[in-house]
């Protein structure tokens, strides 16, 4: 049973003015309260938004909490998901600088090394003034103006790779900006992994906790992963499953909404990884999706899993 929605866009978008401060300094005000949801969809991939907008409502009727991609839903779409009772956020990549969007002409000059787990999609240049300028700009105009209730911000943890350390500062700057542009609309600020940053910041690029500027948060491979070598579906080694489940507790002992992401064979026929995925992040407090690694349209439908 779905909640209700928690906020709407309330206010005129901000201006690239307004959020120039946050953009050098890296600071801003925290965002709206995090939204009441008991269910959670991570609905990106292939599928997720086909068919009529009545379809894409009945589809996540059932969710309280929906994360689809910013750039390919339209406006009917995010209204006819919110007529339905649910927080509706834009996913954008931050990180990365992926070839298929329609703004990449304008940041490819800004791209670092390339993502080998990922075809077309480059690690980004944080540490530019104007590539967090442009970001703030395409979230403003272009995926904010659809009617979202905030931004899901992917890939911030790139900074967490030892190659990238010098985008610390600068991430922590764009995420700022983000949380000031999405707070200025009466929206939610939600990103996902970059556990040590979110709870620590970077002491040494004096970048203050993420957590400060989230209203949410998503750890992707708590307990189950695809492994991208091997090609398959695969537990997390325990102490690494056990690490994640405390960055689970820890974020949401600091008030912010906590959800997992697990990726498992759906179609296995056996409901155990699933089910095994969702009692440990109910555990930790967090509200579980279990899916393909595609975050398609059937793990849309296999949520919630029918566990005893």
């Amino acid at each position: 049973m779905t909640m209700g929605r928690a906020m709407r866009l309330l206010a005129p978008l901000a201006g690239a003015a307004v959020l120039a401060a946050a953009l050098i300094s890296g600071s801003g005000p925290a965002s709206a309260d995090p939204p009441v949801a008991d269910s959670f969809a991570f609905a990106i991939g292939n599928g997720t938004l086909s068919g009529s907008d009545t379809v894409v409502a009945e589809r996540y009727e059932d969710f309280d909490l929906v994360v689809v991609d910013g750039e390919e839903a339209s406006a009917a779409q995010v209204e006819a998901i919110q007529a339905g009772g649910a927080t509706v956020l834009a996913y954008l990549s931050v990180g990365t600088i992926e070839s298929w969007r329609p703004w990449y002409g304008k940041l490819k000059r800004y791209r670092l090394s390339a993502w080998q787990d990922w075809r077309d999609e480059w690690f980004a240049d944080a540490s530019r003034s104007k590539y967090r300028r442009r970001v703030v700009a395409i979230a403003d105009e272009r995926i904010l103006v659809k009617g979202f209730d905030g931004l899901f911000l992917d890939n911030v943890d790139m900074v967490e790779v030892k190659r990238h350390r010098e985008q610390r500062a600068g991430m922590g700057a764009l995420v700022a900006a983000l949380d000031e542009l999405v707070d200025a609309q009466g929206g939610h600020l939600f990103a996902q992994n970059g556990a040590p940053g979110v709870l620590n910041g970077y002491p040494n690029k004096e970048v203050e906790p993420l957590a400060d500027h989230l209203d949410g948060w998503n750890r992707e491979d708590a307990s189950f992963t695809w492994d991208f070598d091997q090609r398959r579906y695969e537990p997390v080694p325990a102490a690494d499953r056990e690490a994640a489940l405390e960055e689970l507790e820890a974020i949401g002992a600091l008030g912010i909404l906590t959800t997992a992401t697990d990726y498992v064979e759906l179609d296995d026929g056996d409901l155990g990884d699933e089910c095994a995925a969702v009692a440990n992040a109910t555990g930790a407090g967090a509200l579980p999706y279990v899916a393909d690694i595609g975050l398609t349209v059937d793990a849309v439908e296999a949520n919630p899993p029918a566990c005893p």
